[in-house]
């Protein structure tokens, strides 16, 4: 029969889950390798900004202790006072990356994982541009998301009925490029959620970088050896 049950927004499923989030995928040891991978290439300093936040862990947490000068919005107001809490050296907020408006000096690095797939394809892409243009010249972004051309997909995700949406890994290198941006790296991998609190899922990661024109064209920026996956 159907059914006039609403659906819970990303703000509300957040809010229920709580630490349960962290103790499933704060231990991804790609998004680790990729958070090492970033912090050595920043400065003391440096603006950050950690797009979904959630408990500040493990982005904020590693990148403060890097002497980086982190940011993070997170749609959850539950997410964001754990996070206040576990990571005082970082500052959170709750924001939505889809009209959070940052200011015009821009960010030496912004981080995305796994933030946007409670949103609509087309929120998707212009999330993908509107993060891209808060890059500075010579600044990173590093992302992870669970690729696929998939659109209002009904699916149980830790006990909550939620939509998802994706592009395709080719079709987020291509909005990477567009926003001016140059892809370094990227792979696949599968990740198994600890515990056993929610199904193995592909993980995919992309390290992109502004180019600096200021400085001329830069070398190539060294990435690490693929792992399993492309």
């Amino acid at each position: 029969m159907p059914t006039n049950e609403r659906e819970p927004s990303a703000a509300e499923v957040f809010d229920a889950l709580s630490t349960r989030y962290e103790e499933a995928f704060g231990q991804d040891p790609a998004q680790l390798e990729a958070l090492d991978w970033l912090a050595a290439r920043l400065s003391h300093g440096a603006r950050v900004l950690d797009v979904g936040s959630g408990t500040g862990r493990p982005t904020a947490e590693r990148l403060a202790a890097a002497g980086c000068a982190v940011t993070g919005i997170d749609v959850s107001g539950a997410m964001v006072a754990l996070a206040s809490g576990r990571v005082p050296q970082a500052r959170f907020e709750q924001a939505d990356v889809r009209t959070y408006t940052p200011g015009e000096a821009g960010f030496d690095a912004v981080c995305s994982f796994f933030p946007l797939l409670m949103m609509d394809q087309p929120e998707v892409a212009a999330a993908l541009e509107r993060m891209a243009s808060w890059v500075r010249p010579g600044g990173y972004l590093v992302l992870a998301t669970v690729p696929g051309d998939i659109r209002g997909l009904g699916i149980e995700f830790m006990g909550h009925r939620v939509t998802v949406s994706s592009l395709s890994t080719e079709d987020h290198l291509a909005r990477l490029t567009a926003g001016g941006l140059e892809v370094l790296h990227h792979r696949t991998v599968l990740f198994h959620p600890a515990g056993g609190l929610a199904e193995p899922e592909p993980h995919l990661f992309c390290y992109a970088r502004r180019p600096d024109k200021r400085l001329g064209e830069p070398a190539p920026d060294p990435v690490p050896t693929a792992g399993p996956g492309t």
